[in-house]
């Protein structure tokens, strides 16, 4: 098996302003990467650095300007909606700071919902299974609006378990959780990365949850200005530090 991501040479830019005063900010300068089953990576930087852009290009929710990217063997950049569909359908999972769960649907039909669409459904055995094994059991018919931020975050993590993905990116996963909840969200995250056919990508600003990662980039200025492998948080703070 080979690369889960390939991305050779990234650009994109958006607009700012109005008429006469109207330019264009480069967010992505020529980001080159490679991701391997069996990988977490994660993504640091200042802020406005591109980290969340990068994430997004990489998963073909924002379309890159330039460029090459690959997911599981297939084109991103340029690629047709239909095309982009199939992609994050077959091979993608998301966990965002948001959660992004359906108000109107119950934790379990969240949680069925992308195997469902994928032409996978599940059982009602197994939604209470992958709900078991991120601490929800019994929990099936509750509705986001009566569970706690931790919770949601856990429904979110089943959610991707559940449609086993070939890559899982994660923006900002424990942006809106307490300590306690962030630390067993990136536990579930990291047992994702320790199967040798998935990868994980998460861009975050705690460095704890970036010291998990089996290789960490330091972005600044829309470029990859240093790669570095399994770091505690005080070296990738002093990365950072170097990178402001």
């Amino acid at each position: 098996m080979g690369s889960t991501i390939v991305a050779h040479e990234v650009e994109k830019s958006f607009g700012t302003g109005r008429g006469s005063k109207r330019r264009a900010v480069d967010v992505l300068r020529g980001v080159s990467l490679a991701v391997e089953p069996g990988e977490m990576v994660s993504i640091v930087g200042p802020s406005g650095s591109g980290k969340s852009t990068l994430l997004y290009c990489l998963s073909g929710l924002e379309a890159a300007d330039s460029g090459s990217i690959e997911v599981m063997g297939r084109q991103v950049v340029k690629a047709s909606r239909d095309s982009l569909f199939k992609t994050r359908r077959d091979h993608v999972g998301f966990i965002f700071q948001s959660y992004n769960l359906i108000p109107s649907l119950s934790a379990g039909e969240n949680v069925a919902l992308p195997a469902r669409l994928a032409g996978r459904p599940l059982t009602r055995a197994q939604v209470g299974e992958v709900l078991e094994s991120v601490g929800l059991g019994g929990r099936e018919k509750s509705r986001p609006a009566d569970m706690s931020g931790g919770e949601q975050q856990r429904v979110a993590v089943a959610r991707v378990l559940a449609s086993s993905p070939d890559i899982v990116f994660a923006d900002e996963p424990t942006g809106a959780l307490d300590s306690k909840n962030g630390r067993e969200v990136l536990g579930m995250l990291r047992r994702i990365a320790d199967d040798p056919q998935r990868s994980v990508v998460v861009v975050t600003h705690d460095l704890e949850a970036a010291s998990l990662a089996d290789r960490v980039l330091v972005l600044k200025d829309g470029r990859v200005v240093r790669e570095m492998g399994c770091s505690t948080a005080g070296q990738l703070l002093e990365a950072l530090g170097e990178a402001a």
